[in-house]
């Protein structure tokens, strides 16, 4: 009984050890994150002032000849490709998607109508450029995220302006919204569960508030993006499909519907910001 009692004080100091440390480790957790993301912004900052300095700039380069080059069964080049504004033009096009075109007869953001572009124009096989059609960490980007990185580069300084006219853009901005809300799969998770509130981050990084139109706008512009932790660039749509996988979702096909929705929903959301691709994330 003795015994006990002499042990007793060490037992309630342990525990009120404890539970200091457990209080303060927020405040802790916070001035790292707050001191990490000002580091990161410091550091797109400096490419920024320096944009030969952004290792995307490679994948633009190889974007454009990709886009000038003569391939496939057909053996022509994707300069009669019509991203919307014409065929061949690629100034100013990307920031009016995503948009409908009559031709395919349905909505297509950048990548779904780069490989739509290489199917009928070059006669490239779709099925086998959609098996694996994303780079694994510290691999090269393949073909259509560097065409993406062109396309998007092309309408640098201009706004985030989607076409919202046509039925079926409606539709594909509706079902984006949907998505972007809707708790879904083993997780219970949705895009807003990370990105509907303002100061939420994951380990150290900052998630951006993509449901708010100021917010969205900050960032939305800057996809595609070179990523720091993978060493490649990140197309939108590899971004959406990524966090799919995240959430244990089942894997989204590249150009599909759903993809694209979302995409849609946040250009629309984003409308109004500055594009400024190739940007730089963590």
């Amino acid at each position: 009984m003795a015994r006990l009692r002499r042990a007793m004080p060490y037992h309630w100091l342990l525990v009120a050890a404890v539970a200091l440390t457990a209080f303060h480790i927020p405040s802790f957790a916070q001035q790292a994150g707050d001191d990490s993301e000002k580091e990161i912004e410091r550091y797109r900052q400096m490419l920024k002032a320096d944009p030969w300095s952004n290792p995307a700039t490679l994948d633009i380069d190889r974007g454009e000849e990709l886009w000038k080059t003569a391939r496939g069964p057909k053996n022509v080049s994707l300069e009669a490709c019509d991203l919307g504004k014409g065929p061949g033009v690629v100034k100013g096009a990307f920031a009016e998607l995503p948009r409908y075109f009559a031709d395919a007869d349905r909505v297509m953001d950048a990548e779904a109508r780069i490989v739509w572009c290489m199917e009928k124009l070059q006669g490239l096989d779709r099925s086998a450029m959609l098996k694996k059609p994303y780079p694994g960490g510290g691999k090269a980007t393949k073909d259509i995220g560097v065409l993406a990185t062109y396309v998007a580069h092309q309408s640098n300084g201009l706004k985030l302006a989607p076409q919202v006219t046509h039925a079926k853009e409606k539709e594909a901005l509706a079902l984006g919204e949907a998505l972007f809300f809707r708790r879904v799969g083993p997780m219970d998770f949705s895009c807003a569960t990370c990105h509907a509130d303002q100061g939420k981050r994951i380990r150290l990084q900052g998630l951006p508030f993509l449901s708010k139109p100021a917010e969205a706008r900050k960032v939305v512009g800057d996809w595609p993006a070179y990523r720091v932790s993978s060493s490649h660039v990140m197309t939108m749509q590899h971004r959406i499909y990524d966090c799919f996988w995240q959430m244990r979702m089942p894997e989204v096909e590249l150009g599909s519907e759903v993809p694209v929705a979302l995409t849609m929903y946040l250009a629309k959301t984003a409308e109004g910001g500055e594009i400024n691709s190739p940007g730089l994330k963590r």
